[in-house]
């Protein structure tokens, strides 16, 4: 059956012609078949692309702040929530080629593949059109999420590691307690602690994001008292 990719290149700003990588860059691990016919390879690719044009955009939105800085505000737009939403915006579910066990599980909205894919496509754009073209599907649409504040986006971890610092503790300690769900989704549980305050525990569909969930629901407690 052929797909109609037409409103899915609106969506990209660029319309591609190889259809084979295409649909490499579309299709998850599940549908492969045991064959290496999956999105990795571009992922890897696409994960070092957006990384260097978000770079490239940040050095020049924010001429003065320093590489921390920077950093802070590159996490923000290249982590999975972020990009999970790129997804949405571009219809990308509409596309995703899975094996049938994911497809009944509903993989097909799973944050973490729906955001490996993005990098995976931008890969392929980079490949068929160019660096340029690339820059500027990661332009349009992260672009407009740059924190335009005065102080860049400050995470939950960084900022009960600041809290515990300012008082002189030991750094807050994280610990893996549970890993549940299937291989494509995963649920892990983390626990984080802090000498004299009782632990906190929150799940999420990888570690950084239980890690920063944990962090919130400590600082939200340190907060109440």
């Amino acid at each position: 059956m052929s797909i109609d990719y037409t409103p899915f290149f609106e969506a990209l700003g660029v319309t591609l012609s190889d259809k084979k990588r295409l649909t490499r860059a579309l299709t998850h691990k599940s549908a492969s078949h045991g064959r290496d016919l999956g999105y990795e390879r571009l992922e890897f690719l696409g994960d070092r692309v957006l990384g260097l044009c978000v770079a490239d955009m940040l050095m020049d939105a924010f001429p003065k702040e320093p590489e921390g800085a920077l950093s802070r505000r590159l996490n923000a737009l290249v982590r999975q929530e972020t990009l999970a939403e790129v997804a949405l915006e571009i219809s990308l579910p509409n596309y995703v080629i899975l094996g049938k066990a994911e497809e009944e599980s509903g993989a097909r909205h799973n944050p973490a593949i729906l955001s490996d894919i993005v990098e995976a496509v931008i890969a392929a754009i980079y490949k068929e059109q160019g660096l340029e073209e690339a820059r500027k599907f990661i332009h349009k649409y992260l672009e407009k999420r740059l924190e335009n504040t005065a102080k860049p986006p400050k995470d939950a971890k960084s900022a009960l590691q600041e809290w515990a610092m300012a008082r002189k503790m030991p750094l807050p300690a994280y610990t893996m307690t549970d890993r549940s769900g299937p291989d494509h989704a995963p649920i892990f549980t983390i626990e984080v602690a802090l000498p004299g305050r009782e632990a906190v525990s929150a799940q999420g569909e990888t570690k950084r994001v239980a890690e920063q969930k944990a962090a919130t629901t400590m600082l939200e407690k340190l907060t109440a008292e």
